[in-house]
């Protein structure tokens, strides 16, 4: 049974403290994945979830992988460790230096977009790391829509208006932890203040907002993009197509994302309760999924792979007392939900589940 709200939520993972190193470990280790990939997932990065853990957790490169995205995951993980300690500095107030830091850290440098003009005519343009848009950007919706983000004009002084905003709000205390977090990701997002890079910016920083205040940090799935996208939208809707307007929008402005946002709290908190306490061998979990294994003979599988170097078919009829028919059913399974692959060697596997 799901939490209904993030206080019952709240009070489940209140319990579990102090949780153990160990416990930590895996949580960290898990986030970290669950994180790079998804944020980076959703604006377009193409490596799978087993080829994200393997060059952050190990740092290794398997399979075929376009070099920027290699880079942009690497730089997006430096960027999650930056945010995660800036967080821990709670008498540190927000400062557009952090956030435009935490951008360049990201994008890492300059580089220049090229595309055409209607007509076929050849243009280009420079997006500068670190630096506030100097043209201005917007988006085509879903729905064919053309949606305005602040002029470059506008935008140092909404960026401005928005820091001091979050500082203060954040000092009086009346809003909870995860309203400033929807709500500073909500009016970041109107500003759109870079020229690219934003959604992620938006993710870190309302994690920011919550590790800063002891709340565990969440993740937007990327299977799940369509609800994040569908629930900005209402909202927009709501608050109307001027930037401005967006941009100092008030909590009871945005109740599509918050009512969004809440529902994503809860049930990522909900998801890290059951993760750390749940003792069961045959539940296994994958970029925040938990997987009930209804046969014991896929945990046998899987903690063969996870400890033996090499690991035959033959090997496994032995360790589940199935037959090969029947094992190979149950690998093709794993390795069609991409639970595991195999490796370079024959016989060797990486298995990308956890417990």
């Amino acid at each position: 049974m799901r939490y209904l709200n993030i206080e019952k939520a709240l009070a489940a993972w209140r319990n579990l403290q102090p949780l153990s190193e160990k416990d930590r470990e895996r949580l960290a280790r898990r986030f970290v994945v669950d994180f790079n990939y998804n944020s980076n997932h959703i604006e377009g990065n193409t490596l799978t979830y087993g080829q994200t853990e393997i060059l952050l957790l190990f740092g290794k490169v398997i399979g075929e992988a376009d070099v920027r995205d290699v880079q942009e995951m690497t730089a997006s993980n430096v960027g999650l460790r930056m945010m995660s300690d800036e967080a821990m500095q709670k008498r540190k107030p927000l400062s557009q230096s952090f956030i435009r830091t935490l951008h360049k850290t990201l994008l890492r440098e300059d580089y220049t977009v090229y595309g055409n003009l209607p007509g076929g005519i050849p243009t280009s343009y420079v997006i500068h790391a670190g630096q506030y848009k100097t043209r201005p950007n917007s988006v085509i919706t879903r729905y064919g829509d053309r949606f305005d983000y602040a002029s470059p004009e506008e935008t140092p002084g909404l960026m401005n208006d928005l820091v001091d905003w979050y500082n203060a709000a954040e000092q009086d205390g009346k809003l909870s932890p995860v309203e400033l977090a929807a709500l500073f990701h909500y009016r970041y997002i109107r500003i759109h203040p870079f020229e690219d890079g934003n959604g992620r910016i938006a993710r870190l920083m309302m994690n920011y907002i919550l590790a800063r205040h002891g709340y565990p940090m969440v993740v937007v799935r990327s299977r799940k993009k369509n609800e994040y996208l569908e629930a900005l939208h209402q909202t927009d809707l709501e608050v109307g197509p001027v930037p401005a307007d967006g941009a100092c929008a008030d909590i009871r402005d945005i109740r599509p994302f918050m009512k969004y946002f809440n529902a994503l709290v809860a049930e990522e908190i909900y998801n890290d309760v059951l993760f750390v306490s749940e003792r069961n061998e045959n539940v296994w979990w994958y970029d925040g999924e938990r997987i009930a294994f209804r046969t014991p003979n896929y945990t046998k599988i899987l903690n063969a792979m996870r400890t033996l170097p090499v690991l035959t078919l033959s090997d496994m009829k032995d360790i589940t007392g199935i037959s090969v028919t029947s094992v190979q059913k149950l690998l093709d399974h794993l390795i069609s939900r991409k639970y595991v692959e195999r490796g370079e060697k024959a016989g060797s596997w990486r298995v990308f589940v956890t417990q």
